[in-house]
């Protein structure tokens, strides 16, 4: 019996995907293959996936529900009740805002799932979208999975990487549809005070735009940077921010409604340094915001996060996530309401984890002659390239991990005003990160 194969017809799809072909992270992972193949050891600080493991209580509250046949069906809005509860309860004491779990809270099978969404909900063909450059690049995936348009907004440094909202040119802004935050940020790791928030939200209320605020890493904060950052703005800011952890706001809540009242009679437990963008709009009148349980609590794995905000997106968000999924499964949400509400010792260790990696990686690259700026955020170092690098960061890094097996990423796969930087994650032990530092000494001298 012969078999007669034909050539496969090229199939034709949406022109929607042209922009989501490979890009310079493809380029990195050919790379990394390649070294490997080639029998270099390697070590991967390319990728934001922490090396820590979720807590006990919340691995044990999702092996319990695997055995309970009532979590083996398709989850509904109404059986997302506990989780939501969970979701803003943990806001509520944190931030000092009331949200009501019924409209203001929606599940997601990780944040990441939810600002890829939210655009096919806001925009339509042509629209524009306002994202940070250098940027997340999920966040203009999702821009481009709704046929809409990106306007940059660079970040620079001379600007401690705030957006200059002024810059967005007229027209622009006739057919911007969203603006797109995250702070503290990926991968420049700045903190934004709340005063830019207020800007921010002044500014969406005025151009009726949806302010969208993505905040994986709420609780990766440091602390210590007041006296060690450069520069009166940056120390001012700080302040600020350390002012915000100490009045709460001064914020009480009544029928999910914001009103001030004496800092006497209200102070917000474990607020943290990074404020949250509805501290900027109580009201929530054209915000959400998104969380994933990914950093704070190592559960990466588990696919699982929430968005908070304006009841209208939430509603809006939670229609176009009915046509593509049932929600999370119910053991995993368990585990989550584990983590919202249970011990938090964890997130604690988990940042002072990140702190003494940070300063370990830091010190080592000061050692070799690479000045880098010490971070006030996240599991991140954003490193200014040395020259002759500096204008050709995917070189760098291509590079870098066939000669030495070290992947890092480069500034450039963030968005036009990354090049010249890379980013290094804190995704290894401190031992390890000074034997990357080793490596990339001998790189660079040879």
């Amino acid at each position: 019996m012969r078999l007669y194969l034909t050539p496969q017809k090229i199939m034709q799809f949406a022109n929607r995907l042209e922009c989501l072909k490979a890009n310079v992270f493809a380029d990195m992972d050919r790379a990394k293959a390649r070294a490997i193949l080639a029998g270099r050891d390697a070590i991967d600080l390319s990728l934001g996936s922490a090396d820590l493991s979720a807590e006990a209580h919340v691995t044990e509250a999702i092996a319990q529900s695997l055995h309970d046949p009532k979590t083996h069906g398709y989850l509904l809005f109404h059986g997302t009740q506990n989780f939501r509860q969970a979701a803003a309860q943990w806001y509520e004491q944190k931030f000092g805002i009331a949200v009501d779990p019924q409209t203001e809270v929606l599940p997601l099978i990780g944040s990441q799932e939810g600002t890829a969404h939210l655009p096919l909900a806001i925009l339509n063909p042509g629209d524009f979208a306002l994202l940070l450059d250098p940027g997340y690049p999920s966040h203009a995936g999702g821009v481009y999975l709704a046929s809409g348009q990106i306007y940059p907004m660079p970040l620079l440094a001379e600007n401690n990487f705030l957006p200059v909202l002024a810059d967005i040119p007229a027209p622009v802004l006739a057919q911007a549809r969203m603006m797109v935050l995250s702070y503290p940020h990926n991968p420049t790791t700045a903190v934004a005070p709340l005063s830019f928030f207020r800007e921010a939200v002044a500014f969406c209320q005025q151009h009726d735009l949806v302010l969208v605020h993505d905040f994986p890493y709420v609780d990766l904060v440091f602390e210590d940077l007041g006296s060690r950052k450069q520069g009166a703005g940056s120390r001012t800011e700080l302040r600020e921010l350390r002012e915000l952890r100490r009045l709460g706001e001064q914020l009480q809540v009544t029928s999910h409604k914001s009103q001030l009242i004496p800092n006497s009679e209200f102070r917000i437990p474990n607020s943290p340094l990074a404020p949250s963008i509805l501290q900027a709009d109580p009201e929530k009148s054209v915000s959400i915001e998104f969380f994933t349980l990914s950093k704070s609590y190592n559960m990466g794995g588990f696919r699982v996060g929430y968005a908070i905000g304006n009841s209208q997106l939430i509603a809006a968000l939670r229609q176009v996530k009915a046509a593509v999924d049932f929600n999370q499964y119910r053991g995993i949400l368990n585990g989550a309401i584990a983590a919202l509400s249970g011990d938090q010792t964890g997130v604690q260790r988990m940042v002072e984890t990140f702190r003494q990696r940070r300063d370990r990686f830091v010190n080592a690259l000061h050692r070799i002659g690479w000045q880098v700026s010490i971070p006030e955020a996240t599991m991140y170092i954003w490193a200014k390239l040395p020259v002759p690098w500096d204008r050709d960061s995917v070189s760098f890094c291509t590079q870098l991990v066939e000669a030495t097996g070290v992947a890092v990423s480069p500034g450039a796969g963030f968005g036009k005003s990354g090049e010249g930087y890379v980013r290094f994650a804190l995704v290894q032990s401190p031992d390890v990160l000074e034997t990357v530092v080793d490596r990339i000494a001998q790189f660079l001298n040879d």
